[in-house]
């Protein structure tokens, strides 16, 4: 039973991952209202958090409540999926530097100023956090079916 916990949990880690980009990239939009700029700041750690809970989760699966570590290593597609997902970390950093950025403006209830280059770039990166999310499950579904070892 604490196998199918385990790996309850980590997929809600992973819903609550994606809907958190999703609300972001929903809400991300210019004109900036002061409401939605205080949002996507909140938000944006939130999928932080989520983020770090993917990883703890999907760990505790790898360690002790999946296959086990030995056979995650010698998968080709685990280390694909680890790989997307540093990917989707590293490029989560521009937006969150931007919403960073943020606080003080927010703090002393004023409207952060964003270009229409910043703009463009947080909607982008946003999107291709998106595409790289959506195509680790493809990678974890044929894993589970056993492809990928390396022998």
């Amino acid at each position: 039973m604490i196998y199918a916990v385990a790996a309850y949990l980590h997929f809600l880690a992973i819903f609550l991952l994606v809907a958190l980009l999703v609300l972001e990239h929903q809400l991300f939009r210019l004109p900036l209202t002061l409401e939605r700029a205080r949002s996507l700041f909140r938000i944006d750690l939130m999928f932080g958090v989520a983020a770090g809970l993917v990883l703890i989760t999907g760990a505790a699966r790898a360690l002790r409540y999946g296959k086990g570590l030995d056979y995650y290593l010698h998968n080709s597609l685990f280390h694909a999926k680890i790989g997307l997902f540093v990917l989707v970390a590293l490029l989560s950093i521009y937006p969150t530097v931007t919403f960073l950025g943020w606080r003080g403006a927010l703090k002393a209830g004023e409207l952060p100023k964003v270009t229409a280059r910043t703009g463009r770039w947080v909607t982008l990166v946003i999107r291709v956090e998106l595409l790289v999310l959506l195509s680790i499950p493809l990678l974890a579904a044929s894993m589970a079916r056993g492809f990928g070892v390396i022998v």
